[in-house]
């Protein structure tokens, strides 16, 4: 299972428009709450505990205060017939430490979040993630400037002045490992560390088909031609809002060149040294990307013989 994915929660859609039954469930003792503060969530226990840590959800009744100042307060899904919601109390000072949270817990950043819990816990983290994030983003409407209130249990922001609706966004990202015979094609972004390499990526582009958009970015970012593009898998990623739309292509040669523009480097990997920094081995002091990137599990799964 890739991190991120695999939600265990009902999202039941259907009750959204429902603001007595929503309003009865996050006032129902037996629900549940993911405090998010500045968009990390809330995790139980010390921060010295080790993982497998417990994702913080808390008793309705903890999180009533928070709702009561006006907290955004979102409704996840069921857990059966469990209620989960996610609320922000970005406005609190400090909530680990003062008010009804103190001495539950602690807050921490989503990334290193999702690696310390359980894959079903993760996925809960890239939906309460994702959207308080919209929230934050699109509280005036694009359209005419005014106040967007929210409606649907955090599924939709209504403008009061011209009525136009907002929805939450996902943006389509492709993330592609480009092959050729016993050599697959990795990339360096400027922005990351020396020697941390990764699967090829760029935003899918109005009017243009995945494949269209992996076979652009290879070109663009590597000077790659390539033939046949396949599918793999999606993750979720919640920075802000992305689907990352895992693919393999197939190289019409290892002519590469570098867009100096977009990367630091590119270089073609040998199958038996992918599967070596799998393994977390460094090789001339190359890395690739931990299990929580989709970038691990393309690699991983060219490297142990598949596509």
């Amino acid at each position: 299972m890739i991190p991120f994915a695999g939600s265990p929660l009902d999202r039941a859609s259907e009750k959204r428009t429902d603001s007595t039954w929503i309003e009865s469930k996050r006032r129902d003792p037996s629900s549940i709450v993911l405090p998010m503060w500045r968009l990390e969530p809330f995790l139980l226990g010390s921060e010295k505990s080790g993982p497998p840590i417990e994702l913080g959800l808390v008793e309705s009744r903890i999180a009533d205060s928070f709702v009561d100042a006006g907290a955004v307060c979102i409704f996840l899904g069921l857990d059966g017939d469990r209620a989960v919601f996610a609320i922000d109390v970005s406005e609190a000072s400090d909530p680990a430490n003062v008010g009804p949270l103190a001495g539950l817990g602690y807050f921490r950043d989503a990334r290193v979040a999702a690696s310390m819990v359980s894959l079903k816990d993760a996925a809960i983290i890239a939906q309460a993630k994702a959207m308080i994030d919209w929230h934050q983003r699109h509280g005036f409407c694009p359209r005419c400037g005014a106040a967007t209130k929210i409606m649907d249990a955090g599924y939709r922001r209504l403008c009061g002045k011209c009525n136009s609706e907002h929805f939450p966004r996902v943006d389509p990202v492709v993330i592609m490992l480009a092959t050729y015979g016993e050599a697959c094609l990795v990339g360096r972004g400027k922005q990351f560390p020396p020697g941390m390499f990764s699967a090829l990526a760029g935003f899918v582009e109005p009017g243009e088909t995945i494949e269209e958009a992996v076979r652009r970015e290879l070109m663009e970012e590597a000077s790659v031609k390539v033939g046949e593009v396949t599918y793999y898998a999606t993750q979720p990623w919640p920075f802000p809002s992305s689907l990352m739309i895992g693919c393999f292509a197939k190289a019409e040669s290892r002519d590469a060149k570098v867009d100096e523009n977009e990367l630091a480097e590119v270089r073609w990997l040998e199958r038996s040294v992918a599967r070596d920094l799998i393994e977390g081995k460094q090789v001339d002091g190359v890395r690739v990307p931990p299990p929580i990137a989709i970038a691990h599990h393309l690699i991983k799964t060219w490297a142990l013989g598949g596509k």
